[in-house]
């Protein structure tokens, strides 16, 4: 089981810094308590929305322990911002930049985000990161993440995915994207678990998506529907170690089931075709869903997962989130198999960070497995 201890740089929450006086006679004392006092000031107002500012930019970061990781220092940086700073109706612009480093070795560094252009006419996502992670590898497919036998490896990737989007309609859009991915897997200490396949492999490719979108907020939506359709091709005349193509299908449902409490609902298609290697495969288990899974324990060409979730604001800016769900991974559809699907169920915390934008601390749990997530943003 990962044990995993995350403590927030939350300091708005020790409201004890702000009962003490600072005394006249010391000047160092009075210098350092008004640092902190600023510093207390900056997370009490930071979910206040101000649409004077350009960019409304904040940040927070907090150390973490893991039995996998041992000792980290998180950081993460939220901003929203409007193109029409005049149409205030229309759900702000939203980017995030998050950071990771551990003792281990292991680090990340990445950036997403949503840009709406006025009236919603386009709309750009973006994802890219860069991280280097000490991994393990069970195998491909069900029974191969059954077993007890994996082999550590150091896993470092790049990716970029870029969709740019025209509305169709009130909710409708239609757009193409692009992805750049590359995996490198060193230092095997059982390279046989391969099976004689590359230890590493860059996938481009592009594709077309179909999306329906009337979610109120994209970062924390209380009420609306998401659905995509997309198809990205890799040949191997763009770049491709092998030439696939893969098909993902998502259908997201939110409603305010009571006061302060919101229903979310998941449900996810990953499907790979063609000569997939292993390291492309779809995989199981991250902070945004099959939750308490080492991510990619369980991988095959394909995979079906959903969830639903229950998020019920507490106490002024704080909240919790309760889920259940399932997910199934299978070479293909002729073999899917309904014994092998997988349970994930866990608890979350909610602190607003930003208005309508969360820090999350959840824990999962799967079979035979569990796992803390810090990170911005709802899961879904």
């Amino acid at each position: 089981m990962r044990k995993v201890l995350i403590i927030f740089i939350i300091v708005c929450n020790c409201g004890f810094l702000k009962s003490q006086e600072s005394t006249p006679s010391d000047s160092v004392k009075t210098e350092k308590k008004n640092i902190i006092k600023r510093v207390i000031d900056y997370f009490e107002n930071s979910n206040e929305v101000n649409n004077d500012k350009r960019f409304d930019f904040s940040i927070i970061g907090g150390p973490h322990y893991s039995s996998d990781t041992k000792f980290g220092l998180g950081l993460v940086a939220s901003g929203l911002y409007r193109l029409d700073r005049n149409d205030l109706s229309m759900s702000p612009s939203n980017v995030s930049l998050y950071g990771d480093i551990t003792t281990t070795g292991a680090y990340v560094i990445g950036i997403s985000g949503n840009t709406l252009f006025p009236q919603l006419k386009y709309r750009i996502d973006a994802d890219m990161y860069f991280s280097y992670n000490p991994s393990r590898y069970w195998g491909v497919g069900y029974t191969a993440g059954r077993k007890d036998h994996y082999s550590k490896f150091d896993n470092v990737t790049s990716e970029i995915k870029i969709d740019f989007l025209k509305r169709i309609g009130k909710s409708g859009y239609v757009g193409l994207t692009g992805n750049f991915r590359n995996i490198r897997g060193q230092a095997f200490e059982d390279i046989s678990l391969l099976n004689g396949a590359r230890d590493k492999s860059t996938a481009v490719g592009g594709g077309y998506i179909l999306s329906y979108d009337s979610r109120d907020f994209i970062p924390n939506p209380y009420s609306g529907i998401y659905l995509k359709l997309e198809q990205i091709f890799y040949p191997k005349f763009m770049g491709s170690t092998y030439e696939f193509n893969k098909i993902e299908f998502i259908f997201r449902y939110y409603k305010e089931v009571w006061k302060g409490g919101v229903m979310a609902y998941d449900l996810q298609g990953i499907f790979n075709n063609g000569d997939t290697s292993w390291n492309m495969m779809s995989g199981m288990g991250n902070s945004h869903q099959m939750r308490g899974y080492y991510a990619g324990r369980y991988r095959d060409k394909k995979l079906v997962q959903t969830q639903v979730e229950l998020r019920q604001h507490v106490y002024k800016r704080s909240g919790v989130a309760l889920w259940a769900g399932a997910g199934n991974i299978f070479p293909k559809f002729s073999a899917f198999d309904w014994s092998e699907t997988l349970p994930t169920f866990g608890i979350g915390y909610r602190w607003e960070f930003k208005n309508r934008v969360n820090v999350r601390l959840d824990y999962g749990i799967g079979k035979g497995e569990s796992a803390f997530y810090f990170n911005i943003n709802e899961a879904f």
